[in-house]
């Protein structure tokens, strides 16, 4: 069986897996990483290795994904597959940049609440704006991380290299999968990343925004599945 470590996005934990995990189980034993420790990727990355398994499936949404591309970095010998859930192997674009500033800033003068409301449209398809189960989701997990690890990862994803130059060299099984209205890592986004990795599969979610893995947890898990069976 395979361990699969799979490593969550900003303002997000363990639960934004729970489906995910569920289904993977049969697989093999299922690890969701801590992102909390750490300045900058290399840091935060080094810390999930130091207690991922020997070798392992790796996923990673959002910020995850980011996290993703610098254990293959550091680690490549360890990453037997490859999943990259809603995320860019590219810097952000200047407007998405300038949002992330501000919102920090508004962490830091103790507004975190509303960068958490703030979020919360561009994170779902508009379908899903109106639901209160997601929003909730979003606002719990974002409060158990805290306004000072939303500050240093905002930091951290403003200093991360361009991982385009690497995709080329990435060789294990690897499935990109982003949902069709994700307005913060486009499917532009992932079609880059698919024709940079040789082989890799590409899995448009319909009805979903940021947040697949709980929107449509259901067509998202499938394409999971067929990660794991790959």
């Amino acid at each position: 069986m395979t361990p699969f470590l799979l490593i969550p996005g900003l303002n997000c934990d363990a639960r934004v897996y729970a489906p995910a995990a569920a289904a993977l189980w049969q697989y093999g034993p299922v690890t969701i990483a801590c992102h909390l420790a750490g300045e900058d990727m290399a840091q935060i990355a080094a810390a999930i290795l130091k207690d991922a398994p020997p070798a392992f499936a790796l996923g990673g949404f959002s910020m995850g994904g980011y996290l993703a591309f610098e254990i293959l970095r550091q680690a490549p010998e360890r990453v037997l597959k490859l999943a990259l859930i809603d995320t860019r192997a590219e810097a952000d674009p200047p407007d998405v940049a300038d949002t992330r500033r501000r919102r920090a800033a508004l962490a830091r003068g103790g507004k975190f609440p509303l960068v958490v409301e703030q979020s919360f449209p561009d994170s779902v398809h508009p379908d899903n704006v109106a639901e209160s189960r997601l929003y909730s989701l979003h606002r719990t997990m974002a409060e158990a991380n805290g306004p000072g690890a939303y500050v240093r990862q905002q930091q951290a994803i403003l200093a991360r290299p361009d991982s385009r130059p690497m995709l080329a060299a990435i060789r294990v099984p690897t499935t990109i999968i982003v949902g069709e209205g994700d307005r913060i890592t486009p499917p532009a986004s992932a079609e880059t990343m698919h024709r940079g990795i040789a082989g890799s599969v590409l899995e448009v979610i319909p009805r979903a925004g940021h947040l697949a893995l709980l929107e449509q947890p259901e067509l998202v898990n499938a394409a999971l599945r067929a990660w794991a069976t790959r």
